[in-house]
């Protein structure tokens, strides 16, 4: 009667959706609502009638032959990945949502094999603004790193923190939030906003190049694009961007504009270098990054760590999180080893002495101890005279994590302040439980500069004998600037796009390169909570392709990046290329709300401005008529 359960072929513009069963009905919606919007939006063409009522007769009579009296109910129960693969090839979608013979086969489908976005905030903003983004996603899910961690894995940041100014958590949701609730909350974002029919999914882009004026005439221009307009003319330049796809195929498309929401904490793992022969090739056993062990899934993951002597190297969230898990699955019989090179700070919560972290560091207040850039005279000074309260709040956070966690007795005081820690965003959560693995033996912490890989396993530095493992993880990040200079094909893009190693990514406003015209990067600075950073950045973004306001000339960009870069290597030190905006996060967002027209003081009263946090509730609005 109904061909995809949706259109009746004798009756013009009309479609029904819900009338068929299945065994899921809510992402069976889903998915024939995405559908039908994508065949209203001339995505596809419904076949002549007649072919439209034979695969009628043919749905006919597997309904009459499997559910026999109850054919009339046109339910698709067990055939729901049969028909949901029709769909996905009229709207010229890889119907095959799982990698691996065996995953294809015989893992169960479910709502989360069918969405899958990167730039979830940006592309719902653009959409806003009345733009008609494409989303290259090379991945099957929402939510980046979010989309495959271990079990144990959770924000470092309680949820009001991290979320966005439009859609709040569930009630329910409280703390810290684990990966399965994040998960989930990011997929209600797409649903609400209506995000995934603009994403192609399993879609890599694997090269960039800008066509238009030459690098000489680029290097002259005194204005961003030479006239200072988002789009430089027509004619002028355009981006081609080749993507590939999951059966090796490669497609280019030409873009007016380009937002890269690459991120720095993926893709390419960062491996540290050995001398000859004492690097992974000596070692019998097997070595892989946590980037490899994430990808396996939960249970996977679990399976494959089960009964084997580990070694992690690194000591910030994912080694945290890996070590956890392994001390869980094989206890204090088969102890899991951490190689510590650089000791960080780690806490039980986001709290010390019964007090958020937040009131410490998240509000205007203590944006007065230290010096931004491009601040007067005045705040010059008062920084300066108010830079030992500073000290002062560090040590006394230090104090709490010393008096709490037994640090001090494993040898695990890091050598830096908690106040760069927080400058560089690098801090994490302890897992739960964790220095009781320590106590009864299942993680065992070895503090070591430098090691080397031998038969059995690693030695480490100033020791004789190895620790024995059969696998060994490296939790040591990602060369996020490689990954990000290696999808331009131009070496001179390739060189301008992350500039030089004695200055951080050349971004301003952490989005635009003054020097690469029709492009914008959304996430690569880092934050204390990325998630609503991100998307007052997209906010920004999209007001400035809206002709809201003006970038001002390079030379005056420039400048105020130079500005930043100080700030940055003041307080950040060796981490200054992580550009990170941890404590200045306020200081930031203000700049970027003055550019859009906002007031940036986003609360009432004298003391509430001065002392009471900021995050994403207070930018509720932003953008409303009533601003």
């Amino acid at each position: 009667m109904y061909y995809r359960e949706c259109i009746n072929s004798r009756i013009l513009q009309v479609a029904i959706i819900g009338y068929l069963e299945s065994l899921s009905n809510l992402y069976t919606l889903e998915i024939r609502a995405m559908w039908l919007t994508h065949l209203l939006d001339g995505g596809f063409q419904l076949p002549s009638i007649n072919l439209m009522e034979e695969d009628v007769k043919k749905w006919d009579k597997y309904m009459k032959e499997y559910s026999h009296e109850y054919y009339r109910r046109s339910s698709i129960g067990i055939i729901h990945i049969w028909y949901n693969d029709q769909l996905c090839k009229d709207m010229g979608y890889n119907p095959k949502r799982k990698k691996g013979f065996l995953s294809e086969l015989f893992m169960p489908y479910r709502p989360n094999d069918y969405i899958g976005i990167s730039g979830l905030v940006t592309c719902k903003y653009l959409l806003q603004k009345g733009f008609w983004p494409v989303v290259f996603e090379a991945g099957r899910s929402i939510g980046g790193v979010w989309a495959s961690p271990l079990g144990s894995t959770r924000l470092q940041t309680p949820a009001e923190l991290y979320q966005f100014t439009d859609f709040p958590w569930p009630e329910s949701v409280t703390g810290a939030p684990n990966h399965k609730q994040v998960m989930e909350y990011l997929e209600a974002y797409a649903r609400r906003f209506d995000i995934i029919r603009h994403v192609r999914f399993g879609e890599t882009v694997v090269g960039l190049e800008y066509v238009g004026p030459d690098q000489e005439d680029m290097e002259a221009w005194d204005l961003w694009g030479g006239t200072g307009d988002v789009f430089v003319g027509v004619g002028r330049g355009v981006w081609h961007v080749t993507v590939e796809k999951e059966d090796g195929a490669k497609e280019e498309h030409i873009m007016d504009f380009l937002v890269l929401c690459l991120g720095r904490f993926s893709g390419l793992p960062k491996i540290p270098s050995f001398s000859e022969n004492k690097g992974p090739e000596a070692f019998n056993g097997k070595v892989i990054h946590s980037m490899d062990l994430a990808k396996m899934g939960s249970n996977v993951a679990a399976e494959f760590v089960k009964g084997k002597r580990i070694i992690v190297i690194g000591f910030l969230k994912s080694a945290l999180d890996i070590a956890a898990e392994c001390a869980d699955i094989n206890g204090a019989e088969l102890p899991c080893t951490m190689i510590i090179r650089t000791k960080q700070w780690t806490l039980p919560d986001f709290s010390a002495w019964g007090v958020s972290l937040s009131y410490y560091y998240f509000n205007r207040f203590s944006e007065l101890l230290f010096h931004k850039p491009g601040e007067g005279i005045m705040l010059s000074l008062l920084a300066t005279l108010l830079s030992p309260l500073r000290w002062v709040i560090s040590k006394f956070v230090e104090s709490y994590i010393k008096n709490i966690t037994p640090i001090k007795k494993y040898g695990m005081v890091p050598d830096h302040s908690f106040f760069q820690a927080m400058s560089s965003s690098l801090f994490s959560l302890l897992p739960e439980n964790f220095y009781d693995k320590v106590k009864n033996e299942s993680i065992i912490l070895k503090n070591s500069k430098s090691f080397e890989f031998c038969k059995d396993g690693i030695i480490l530095e100033g020791e004789f004998a190895p620790i024995k493992a059969d696998l060994v993880i490296f939790a040591t990040g990602f060369k996020g600037d490689e990954k990000l200079r290696n999808i331009f094909e131009s070496p001179s893009l390739q060189k301008i796009v992350t500039g030089s190693l004695e200055n951080r990514v050349p971004l301003y406003r952490e989005c635009i390169n003054p020097r690469i015209p029709q492009m914008a990067i959304i996430g690569y600075s880092v934050s204390l909570s990325n998630l609503y950073t991100s998307e007052i950045r997209a906010m920004w973004l999209t007001h400035l392709l809206d002709g809201r306001f003006q970038l001002p000339s390079i030379k005056l960009m420039e400048e105020d990046m130079k500005k930043w870069d100080k700030y940055m290597k003041e307080y950040s030190q060796e981490y200054y290329r992580r550009s990170s905006i941890g404590i200045i996060h306020i200081w930031y967002n203000d700049q970027l709300c003055k550019d859009m027209g906002y007031n940036p003081k986003r609360k009432k009263g004298f003391l509430s401005k001065l002392f009471m946090p900021y995050g994403p509730n207070d930018y509720i609005g932003l953008g409303s008529k009533k601003e």
